[in-house]
């Protein structure tokens, strides 16, 4: 039951606080005086859910932040539900339990991330959503006589929200989800769910097809491969006749490149000892040559080096001669005579002696000088021709050591090499330079070729009449026929793969088909529970609906009894897609349209408290009726006063309160109503006061 709506900055309202007691409460004001905002704070409050457009619009205009509290309780405990909203948009939510004087937080905000969410309390402890709280407790204007003028079809879908059939809905929805996880932990397991029985047995078919037509292909290769094998056999037992003749023909290759490699290497040393002996020829019959003008040449470097001696010993005199002389002018220089007077003893004299006279001196140095240049030109021409002997000489030892080496001594010796070199340029040009297989005889030069022309010959004859060519057509072949085995043997490794990988699957899919047999069986029963039990139109819904149908229309029935109407019994039934009301008086249908407006009204507000009673919202036992009275006649308007009045005289059990928003103030004068709220707007908000 509500206690008391605290509202602050909350639409038009700047600080209101309403109490509420058991019975009727009625808001009273003209229209935008706040009446309805009180509505949105119980819901905002409650649900952080309203009537209007934006959150964010609940906020007063001109302030940073507004709250809507509701104090209500549930049996004997006691709560209040607080939510705060900002200038951003941001909502804040607390909900406390009252006990014992104090304050127990319950849950706070919406981070459902952490699990807590203050919504989800508040439904719990209600036992309403928000959207279940509109059906059953918010009668929004206009909406009274909705509950028996709306489309059948509607009123259905209301009735079906009542009871709860949504969570059958959920339920159904529940159960499918559980079977297409239980679907998903089978498909997981073993790779396949129930769905997929069928498929696996056509598969199975499939396999067992294949089977059939593999089974022959695989005895017909096998056949095929037999065949192939013989054939195989004839060729290798044939080349393995051949193969020895191939093997010597190599080995016949192999000689003779042996013998052609022994004869050129043979020819190549001949050829080098010919050359070595042109060579040493040549050599020393140039050396026997110089060395034979060696005893001419020692007597000329005798005679030579005996006048290269005479005239050193000319120049020696002739040196020795000018020193004596350069002796004589220095004397001469310091024996001049003065006034006909010796220098040295002053005796009177003619001349001087020509040994000591100056000029004589100067003309003999002259000539010994001469004579000098002379014999040094002399010994230089004689010292050349002494280094050409010298060289004669060197080149008379160098021939004199060729000589010795090659045991030349004389022409007789010299001529016996001429003839070496003349048999083996006879014997270089004998040797032929290719090979004749025909005439290899004559290739035999020594006994090593002579042995190797005779292992060529046998050899020849054992291989004579061998076809290389078709021996090696016969190989091409036998290579074919051994990778036509081995494409049949790949094709029967093929085949017997296929029938090994069909028939483990065949073992496999018949044990998963057996296990999803069970599978099937287990989701059938599910899926006969969910369409049975959870289907809203199965079973289980129906006559939840028929049962939910039948306690309205006899609650609805009894609340009649209590107006003062000529209905005593109103029917629910559940036809097809809609629900028919059916109004009794006696033994009599009457049809809604044929109903007073009081008749209309009575039965609405019965139907309403019918619904109400079957919610079950004695949790929070209160219904917002929202301008009631718009678009009813004056009839209907007192219609509605006087079944309020009677509805709480008769101590209805299903409502503790009946909250009334109305700017028909005065169908209430004289009226059995316990509370009266007037609305009125003003510039700093809406005031509200009690009447």
């Amino acid at each position: 039951m509500l206690q008391s709506v605290e509202l602050e900055n909350f639409l038009s309202h700047k600080n209101t606080k309403l109490t509420f007691e058991r019975g009727v409460t009625v808001f009273v004001g003209p229209n935008g005086a706040g009446k309805s905002s009180v509505i949105d704070a119980i819901t905002f409050a409650l649900f952080g859910e309203h009537l209007r457009k934006s959150t964010k619009g609940l906020l007063r205009r001109g302030n940073n932040q507004s709250y809507a509290k509701v104090e209500f309780t549930i049996g004997d405990r006691q709560f209040e539900a607080t939510r705060k909203i900002d200038s951003k948009g941001t909502v804040g939510a607390t909900l406390n339990e009252k006990k014992d004087g104090q304050v127990i937080p319950l849950a706070a905000g919406e981070r459902k991330q952490f699990g807590e969410s203050m919504t989800e309390t508040i439904e719990s402890l209600v036992g309403l959503d928000f959207e279940k709280l509109k059906v059953a407790s918010i009668v929004q204007q206009g909406e009274l006589q909705t509950i028996i003028e709306a489309d059948p079809k509607k009123f259905k879908e209301l009735v079906n929200a009542i009871i709860g059939i949504d969570k059958l809905d959920t339920a159904y929805e529940s159960m499918r989800k559980t079977i297409d996880n239980f679907r998903s932990a089978m498909k997981a397991k073993i790779g396949h769910d129930d769905t997929d029985i069928a498929t696996l047995h056509g598969r199975m078919e499939y396999l067992q097809k294949e089977i059939t037509i593999l089974e022959p292909q695989k005895k017909k290769l096998e056949e095929d491969k037999l065949q192939q094998e013989q054939k195989f056999l004839l060729l290798q037992q044939e080349i393995e006749l051949e193969a020895p003749k191939e093997l010597k023909i190599k080995e016949i290759d192999n000689k003779k490149d042996d013998l052609t490699r022994y004869l050129k290497n043979f020819t190549s040393a001949k050829k080098r000892e010919l050359e070595e002996k042109k060579r040493r020829l040549a050599e020393c019959t140039n050396s026997i040559s110089i060395a034979s003008v060696k005893p001419q040449i020692e007597q000329e470097m005798t005679v030579m080096q005996a006048e290269i001696d005479r005239i050193r010993e000319q120049a020696k005199e002739t040196g020795e001669k000018i020193a004596m002389i350069r002796g004589q002018q220095e004397i001469a220089n310091r024996l001049h005579l003065i006034d006909g007077k010796c220098p040295v003893c002053n005796s009177k004299v003619d001349k001087l002696n020509p040994l000591f006279e100056e000029e004589h001196l100067k003309l003999e140095l002259s000539s010994l000088k001469n004579k000098t240049d002379i014999l040094t030109k002399e010994e230089v021409i004689h010292q050349g021709k002494k280094k050409e002997l010298e060289l004669k000489l060197v080149q008379i030892t160098k021939a004199e050591g060729i000589l010795s080496l090659n045991r030349i001594k004389n022409q007789d010796d010299l001529a016996i090499l001429s003839k070496e070199v003349e048999s083996l340029e006879a014997n270089t040009r004998d040797i032929p330079l290719e090979l004749d297989l025909v005439n290899i005889l004559q290739h035999a030069i020594d006994e090593y070729s002579t042995d190797l022309i005779k292992v060529i010959s046998t050899l020849i004859e054992e291989t004579r009449g061998f076809d290389s060519n078709k021996f090696r057509e016969l190989k091409s072949r036998l290579e074919q026929q051994r990778k036509t085995i081995g494409t049949t043997d790949q094709e029967i490794g093929s085949v017997n793969t296929k029938l090994k990988l069909y028939r483990d699957e065949i073992i496999q899919t018949t044990s998963v088909i057996s296990e999803l047999q069970d599978v099937k069986q287990y989701v059938t029963t599910l899926e006969t529970i969910r369409s049975q039990i959870y289907n809203r139109d199965g079973p289980v819904a129906t006559s939840l609906r028929s049962w939910a149908l039948g306690t309205i229309s006899q609650k609805a029935s009894e609340y009649l009894t209590t107006f003062n109407v000529k209905i005593q019994r109103i029917t629910l039934e559940d036809k097809a897609r809609d629900i028919v009301i059916t109004c009794h008086s006696g033994n009599s249908e009457l049809d809604l349209e044929s109903l007073s407006g009081g008749e209309k009204v009575s039965v609405a507000l019965a139907l309403r408290l019918g619904m109400a009673h079957l919610m079950g919202s004695s949790n929070l036992n209160f219904i917002i009726l929202d301008e009631p009275t718009t678009h009813l006649d004056q009839e209907r308007r007192k219609s509605l006063v006087s079944v309020l009045s009677q509805a709480f005289e008769s101590n209805i059990d299903a409502i503790s309160q009946f909250i009334i928003i109305t700017h028909d103030s005065e169908i209430f004068e004289n009226s059995n109503i316990d509370a009266i709220y007037e609305f009125r707007s003003t510039s700093d908000g809406t005031l509200v006061a009690p009447l």
